[in-house]
């Protein structure tokens, strides 16, 4: 960089305070200045939700850097309190408005780095209750402050069900909080495929949350929150976590390009349309990796990544941005739940063909204590065998798993090629055949025809069309509970039992796919026409769930 080079920077969280750290490890000459419009920088603000559940006790421990300690280390002149209103990029000055005096100055720039971040879709209908978002220190104060102001049990009302949302539930629960969950689509996290999300769903209710779906706030009155079906729900307080949008105004109004998506437009290097003006964070446009158009991705990995890459781009270093996966986790309760690149629906809604494959593996080896169940769903291009996306449900070992498919599809590992990789193995922590393996498993058989699977929703067409259904588990799993219309066989029985099988399409299933499918091998060696219900009983019980519950939501 040219000596003594003016760098401005807007926002000062993630992104950019993550642009200015590594500016001056690569300049020490630079003139950094960053402006924050709110009271804080530098402040864990996915922590926020845990201090208010009193997992995080040390309101201090979120600030991780203040003004003051960030001009005694890296020399930076942070000033919070201080919004940037407009851009002049013809001369190359911003003006910055200091909310505490009421005054505006400008302040020239060399280059200017653009982390506004993300602004709250806020719900306008609060009345008499209070209103928080959680997306700041001041919200975790008034949200702590309004909870030991009240005498007896709290009741809570939490608009949107999205990560943060969810996040806020389990942690108003912690407090002893009575929680109802509004959630305007069909279920909660979005981003999941119904079949996955009917297991957070009832890790809510078991939990004693009033989750309700597909309904809206309407109006407030008194203590009183009304909902669009009609129905109303008591309420101390509201958080709104209905979710953001890109905060995009300074740049549009400074004529620089918006993507598709809404946010703001740059290259590979962070730079927008302007080559002296960079944006990062989740105000920032970035490149999917499933189809290389433009995405937004509100994450702060993605954040502070991208902040080092438009300081590198700066410095002369550039290291151009990788594609975003979307890889994303919360804890909710006893369960995990993470996610990587597209999910079915968005494959569908794209017109993308696509294969699926439902596993249910153990957390580690049964035999040793402690397992757990993990649901998988993995998405792969039938075509090329490529990994477009993956879905994690479970207890312990979901966060190794959804890493290493976000890492295998950043490195172009194929769908079958996860069965080809060499992962650690103690009976503590996996299998020898891991999950990861046995997903590598399933879609080589797949991809080589050596098997052939249906999935749940597509079970009621095939039986209509003249398929028979099979259930080959245990009498007594069958006795406990089975599919309407299921013919009970035992795989354990199925040899000397072929000459009771229709001449039909056959389609078998157990309780998670396993002996699906060595049942699917023996009768299609025998001559049989079968598929396998792909995650077997297990899966075909959450699909079902949720179009059962969709057509009561219907029928009120």
């Amino acid at each position: 960089m040219d000596p003594a080079q003016k760098i401005v920077i807007v926002g000062g969280v993630a992104g950019g305070m993550s642009a200015a750290t590594r500016l001056r490890r690569l300049d020490e000459t630079a003139d950094i200045v960053v402006f924050e419009r709110g009271p804080y920088v530098s402040f864990a603000n996915c922590g926020l939700p845990y201090f208010v559940g009193g997992l995080i006790p040390d309101r201090a421990s979120l600030i991780l850097q203040t003004p003051e300690s960030l001009a005694h280390r890296f020399r930076l002149d942070v000033r919070p309190g201080h919004e940037v209103v407009s851009i002049d990029r013809e001369q190359r000055v911003v003006t910055v408005r200091d909310l505490g005096a009421g005054t505006a100055a400008e302040h020239p720039y060399d280059r200017l780095i653009l982390a506004g971040g993300a602004t709250m879709n806020h719900f306008a209908h609060a009345g008499e209750i209070p209103t928080f978002t959680l997306r700041s220190i001041d919200d975790v104060d008034q949200i702590t402050h309004t909870l030991l102001s009240r005498a007896s049990r709290v009741s809570a009302v939490v608009i949107g069900g999205g990560f943060i949302g969810v996040e806020a539930v389990e942690n108003l629960v912690r407090r002893g909080v009575h929680v109802v969950l509004v959630q305007r689509g069909a279920h909660v996290l979005s981003p999941l495929d119904s079949e996955m999300a009917v297991i957070v769903q009832q890790q809510l209710a078991t939990s004693g949350v009033d989750v309700r779906t597909g309904v809206t706030i309407t109006g407030t009155r008194s203590r009183a929150v009304r909902l669009s079906d009609g129905t109303s729900v008591l309420a101390d307080l509201i958080i709104d976590a209905s979710g953001v949008h890109p905060d995009s105004e300074l740049a549009r109004a400074a004529g620089l390009l918006i993507g598709t998506s809404g946010g703001i437009w740059v290259d590979a290097e962070q730079r927008t349309s302007d080559p002296l003006i960079y944006a990062v964070g989740d105000g920032t446009e970035k490149t999917d990796a499933v189809d290389g158009n433009g995405v937004l991705v509100t994450m702060a990995g993605l954040a502070n990544r991208h902040g080092r890459a438009a300081a590198d781009s700066i410095a002369g270093v550039p290291t151009p941005a990788a594609p975003a996966l979307g890889t994303a986790i919360v804890a909710l309760f006893d369960l995990t739940v993470a996610m990587t690149g597209w999910s079915e629906k968005r494959l569908v809604a794209a017109g993308r063909d696509h294969r699926i494959i439902h596993t249910h593996p153990a957390s580690h080896a049964t035999y040793y204590p402690g397992s757990e169940t993990m649901h998988i769903k993995l998405l792969v291009d039938p075509q090329t065998d490529a990994i477009l996306g993956a879905q994690i449900v479970g207890g312990e070992g979901v966060d190794k798993r959804i890493d290493v498919l976000s890492t295998a599809m950043s490195a172009g590992v194929t769908a079958s090629g996860l069965s080809r990789l060499e992962l650690a193995y103690a009976p503590q922590y996996g299998s020898a055949k891991d999950a990861i393996n046995q997903l590598g498993y399933v879609a080589d058989n797949l991809a080589t025809g050596t098997t052939s699977s249906i999935q749940w929703h597509e079970l009621e067409t095939e039986l209509e069309r003249g398929a028979i259904l099979v259930d080959v588990r245990s009498r007594t799993e069958f006795a406990t509970d089975s599919i309407p219309g299921a013919l009970n066989m035992p795989l354990d029985e199925l040899r000397d039992r072929l000459d009771e099988l229709p001449h039909a399409p056959l389609i078998v299933h157990c309780h998670v796919g396993q002996r699906g499918h060595t049942a699917a091998r023996l009768l299609s060696q025998r001559g049989f026409l079968v598929h396998n219900l792909d995650g077997g009983y297990l899966t075909w019980v959450a699909g079902s769930s949720t179009v059962n519950s969709t057509a009561r939501q219907s029928a009120a």
